[in-house]
């Protein structure tokens, strides 16, 4: 199998994950009252072993899979993810592609690009992971919360019911109990993951 065809085999598993993550409850952990999401992973760990250009093509992939779910499965705040939607008068529009979709393309390319740096740099492989998921996973949160409250206040803030004064309150403490426990279940994940599959695929790329 030469090394095109391998890598297309190996990227087309990251992406069977990442639909089953999306269309099963594995793609969130409860935990205690909050619910932590796995999405993310398969994206980080494809970016690491592939390169930030699969794992670009697959946060692409993370977000298509997600305006799927949010357009034919809605819930009363999925106008926030697709354009397609339209609850109790509110409708998605334009920057909701962009909540969608741009946070998890750049979640892949993000931790390509760090993982290399941090390589280069030396930086201790276990150490290089655990950043390179932590520092990902925040960016990613953050742009999604972020777009949320910059293009969605006001119709985010009816449907939850929040006084729009609070909102920003509110996504902070998001980023700081689901978005923390996210940071950890990809570190945790990731450092696992890649440490077991990475040496198999390295081999597998030398006998090409």
């Amino acid at each position: 199998m030469n090394s095109n065809v391998r890598r297309l085999v190996i990227f087309s598993f990251f992406v069977a994950i990442e639909i089953v993550l999306m269309l099963t409850p594995l793609g969130y952990i409860p935990i205690g009252v909050l619910r932590a999401t796995t999405l993310h992973i398969p994206v980080i760990i494809c970016a690491i072993v592939l390169g930030y250009k699969e794992g670009a093509l697959l946060g692409l992939i993370f977000g298509l899979t997600s305006l799927f779910i949010n357009t034919f499965t809605p819930t009363p705040t999925s106008f926030v993810f697709s354009p397609f939607i339209t609850i109790g008068g509110i409708s998605g529009n334009f920057n909701s592609l962009f909540i969608v979709l741009v946070p998890r393309i750049l979640l892949g390319l993000t931790s390509g690009l760090l993982y290399r740096l941090f390589e280069r740099l030396k930086i201790n492989q276990n150490i290089n992971l655990i950043i390179t998921s932590i520092v990902s996973t925040f960016i990613h949160t953050s742009l999604v919360l972020g777009g949320i409250y910059v293009f969605f206040a006001q119709p985010y803030s009816t449907v939850k019911n929040i006084p729009i004064s609070n909102l920003f309150n509110v996504l902070l403490a998001i980023v700081t109990t689901n978005g923390i426990l996210e940071m950890i279940l990809a570190a945790v994940s990731v450092l696992f993951v890649v440490r077991m599959i990475k040496p198999i695929i390295e081999r597998g790329n030398k006998h090409v």
